[in-house]
């Protein structure tokens, strides 16, 4: 790829830059904050069209019809809200090799913050959730390519240190979706529409060398609300913005790079229900319905997983809705549309973590020479 060379005389010396501190959500945050027509613009465009430009807010502004200082001030403040979690390239934890899984927990109903706290401290663990069901804690975690421990080891030693009664491997076997956006416009009619089906989307790790990841390092995290916030990468791996920004665009050629968007606080943004929607799909309708429910707005991520003696539903949907009976007319509006009525509906209850990871530092294997 030209300017591919550009960088890689600089690349290996630069440190692990870009480390972001994990926000979390104080209960006084939980409230939805007012916006108005034009943040809601701003919202969607930021989730869904933050470009790979070297002026990616003045694209934004161009979108929204309003100047590309208008733009930032509002994510600023969006930020200071604490309606925006982040700006922030997303990274594909599989096609970098990373082992990862959903995993379902039964601990201790009545102490279940103890076992969310053990797990928490893993730092492959992004998302920890307390919901409404026998298994009562649900995590996702990822292990990197050279971990000793691996997924499973890891999992033996933080099921028993949380005391966890069972625990149950939800790995992806077909991914249909994976894309968080939150419907800032539309209504509860638009996160139920259906759209085009979606095909099931490539899992298999895929090539980079240390050029990529010292690219990763360097960008990962919050990135800097300014004109060209892919400047102060560049700078730090010693080349062209020009040159990064091409790079960038052949690793998202390449998947190692989903998007660059922004995270948003769902209860702060008007969000305050997310409720996990399992089905029972026949095995041989799994591929078509799994299509058609990844095509739906309201649903962020689709896939197939695994079912056991105890736990017979082989798709999961997530979806987001402004209240639960919002939640209820997207999956309900799936059951109509597929004729798929045997399901379940599992809200969270707590957010006990939620954080992006961050890839190639050090937190991994320090975790596992405390464990190992």
């Amino acid at each position: 790829m030209a300017g591919r060379a550009d960088i890689a005389d600089e690349a290996a010396a630069v440190p692990s830059a870009g480390r972001a501190i994990a926000k979390t959500r104080t209960r006084k945050d939980g409230a939805a904050v007012a916006l108005d027509e034009l943040d809601r613009k701003l919202l969607n465009l930021m989730q869904g069209s933050f470009p790979i430009a070297a002026q990616p807010y003045r694209r934004v502004a161009e979108l929204g019809g309003t100047s590309e200082a208008e733009v930032m001030s509002r994510v600023e403040r969006l930020l200071d809200k604490r309606i925006i979690r982040q700006v922030t390239p997303i990274f594909d934890t599989r096609a970098l090799g990373y082992s990862s899984m959903l995993v379902a927990a039964k601990v201790d109903p009545e102490r279940p913050h103890r076992a969310a706290q053990v797990i928490n401290q893993h730092p492959g663990v992004s998302h920890n959730y307390l919901r409404t069901h026998e298994f009562n804690l649900w995590f996702t975690i990822a292990t990197e390519p050279d971990s000793e421990l691996g997924l499973d080891g890891t999992l033996e030693v933080l099921a028993r240190e949380a005391g966890a009664e069972s625990v149950r491997q939800l790995p992806t076997l077909r991914l249909f979706k994976i894309r968080m956006d939150l419907e800032m416009e539309g209504d509860t009619a638009a996160l139920a529409h259906a759209a085009e089906a979606s095909e099931p989307i490539e899992l298999d790790p895929q090539p980079y060398d240390e050029l990529d990841i010292s690219v990763i390092r360097a960008l990962q995290g919050d990135m800097p609300v300014v004109s060209e916030p892919y400047a102060a990468a560049a700078r730090a791996l010693g080349v062209g913005q020009a040159a990064l920004l091409e790079h960038l665009a052949g690793m998202q050629e390449r998947g190692l790079l989903r998007r660059v968007a922004a995270i948003l606080y769902h209860r702060r943004a008007g969000y305050s229900a997310n409720g996990m929607g399992v089905w029972q799909v026949p095995e041989e309708r799994i591929l078509e319905v799994g299509r058609q429910m990844a095509g739906v707005r309201g649903i962020s991520h689709c896939y197939q997983r695994p079912t056991y003696a105890d736990w017979p539903y082989s798709v999961f949907t997530m979806a987001h809705g402004r209240s639960k009976q919002e939640c209820d007319a997207v999956l309900d509006s799936i059951a109509a549309h597929t004729g798929i009525d045997e399901r379940a509906t599992l809200y969270s209850s707590t957010e006990f973590k939620k954080i992006r990871l961050l890839y190639f530092t050090e937190d991994f294997k320090n975790w596992e020479s405390r464990h190992t």
